[in-house]
Formats: structure tokens, sequence, C-alpha cells
């Protein structure tokens, strides 16, 4: 079934470039940041729908447990696939910090930085200092911010590393930090699935899930870690648990 898929996606995929780069053009910019519907910015909305019409192409229905918190904050999410951060802007417009690889990927880097993405060249301090001031701005700004702590993909099987530098933005600008916890299929019986192969690349994992079965992805916005005056490292360690916590439950 994955090459009818694929011939079934795939004409709906194209329409949807075809409309969604006027529109950000239209939409997403700073001049249409000023304007509301509903409380929301207009170009907030855009992204999100932008977001949600994408992954419901690649047959991924969002199951959302939880809301985002209104205004500034970190959101904290394990990294499983570059389909993450579609699946969190579906759901709330936020300024991601992410590698600056995502720039070159076709069409969706380009709408990543409409999307306010925040690129960080890994290996590079000038550039960590950059981003983390970036962050810092935009959270006195009101905005949420997303991050990835674990620094990169992982293979699906668990949760990675916390790295508790990139929490310091959060503790700066004193507010709270949401983790968000990621399951592919029931119960994330799809974890490894959605996560980039050994040697595999973004085109061929992106044509390789578009050839996959229509599954629920869910979304698990948690109980927020306010500023701990034992610091970011605890913050961190705080939203790991509650991230692994809920990968480790049944369906």
């Amino acid at each position: 079934m994955r090459p009818l898929r694929r011939l079934w996606r795939l004409p709906l995929l194209v329409v949807h470039i075809l409309v969604a780069v006027p529109v950000a053009l239209i939409f997403i910019n700073g001049f249409a940041a000023r304007f509301r519907i509903a409380g929301e910015r207009v170009d907030h909305r855009a992204v999100r729908l932008w977001s949600a019409i994408l992954i419901r192409l690649f047959g991924w229905r969002v199951r959302r447990t939880g809301s985002p918190l209104p205004g500034a904050v970190l959101l904290v999410a394990n990294h499983v696939s570059w389909l993450d951060i579609e699946v969190i802007h579906s759901q709330i417009a936020a300024g991601f910090v992410a590698k600056a690889e995502i720039s070159r990927w076709p069409l969706i880097g380009w709408l990543a930085r409409r999307g306010g993405t925040i690129y960080h060249q890994r290996g590079q301090t000038d550039s960590l200092n950059g981003v983390m001031h970036t962050m810092l701005r935009r959270l006195n700004d009101g905005l949420a911010v997303a991050v990835f702590p674990e620094g990169r993909t992982t293979s699906g099987e668990g949760v990675g590393a916390f790295h508790a530098r990139i929490f310091q933005p959060a503790v700066l600008a004193e507010v709270p930090a949401q983790p968000v916890a990621l399951r592919y299929g029931e119960g994330g019986s799809a974890q490894t699935t959605v996560a980039f192969w050994p040697g595999e690349h973004f085109v061929g994992n992106f044509f390789r899930l578009l050839g996959e079965p229509g599954r629920v992805v869910e979304v698990h916005f948690l109980e927020p870690v306010p500023v701990s005056e034992e610091g970011r490292r605890r913050m961190a360690n705080v939203c790991r648990e509650r991230i692994a916590s809920v990968l480790a439950e049944g369906p």
C-alpha cells in the first residue's frame, strides 16, 4: 500500500505547497502580526494551519492532552523526527531552536524561518551565544520559545540526556518551562518508524513517511516547571522525568 499512499498524497502535498507559499508571504510577516483573530495573532494562526494540514497529509491525526501555556514559556520536547516541529506548531506557534542544516531543507527550512525558527550552528560557541540572546529577547517580549534539549533527533527508543544550558534563558527571563511529550502511534508504537534510520537523510525520510499508514500522534502538554532556586539543571531534570514518564506509559 505504500506506493498507493504516495500516489494519493503527493499531488495533495504539491497543492498544499503551492497554496502555502503565497499564504506564507501574505500572512507570516511582521505586518500581519499586528492583527488578531479571536485573540491570536494572524501570523501565528497561519503557522498553525499550515502545520496542521501538512501532518494530516502524511496521515497523522493529532490527539492532544493538556494545553500550552499562553504568553512567554519555554516549551521543552523530546526529539524524534522533523515532524516534531510541525506537530507542535499545529497546536501553538513558537520560535523553535533548530540545527542550521534545517534551513537548507527544501521548503521546510524556508517556512520554518518565516515561522520564527532560531537556527544554531552546532559546535560553534558564538552561534550558541547568539541563540541564547535571541531566546531571552523573545521570552522577555512575551513569546513562546520551543527547544529540544537532547540536542539532536534520537532513534525513538528512549529519551536522551537534557542539556541544562538551553534552560538558561528561561531562568534569566523568570518564565516557566513546559514539558511536551510526543508519542507517534498508539502508545508510542511508531516512534522508531518516524525516526531517522541509520544513514537516512531528510529527503529519504520524507518520502518514506509519505507512504506510511495513517496513525495517531499524541501531544502531551505537561505540568509546567517553574524557575527553580536550584537553577537550570533542576529544571532540565524535572522536564526530562515528566516526559520520560509519559513515554513509558502503555497505550
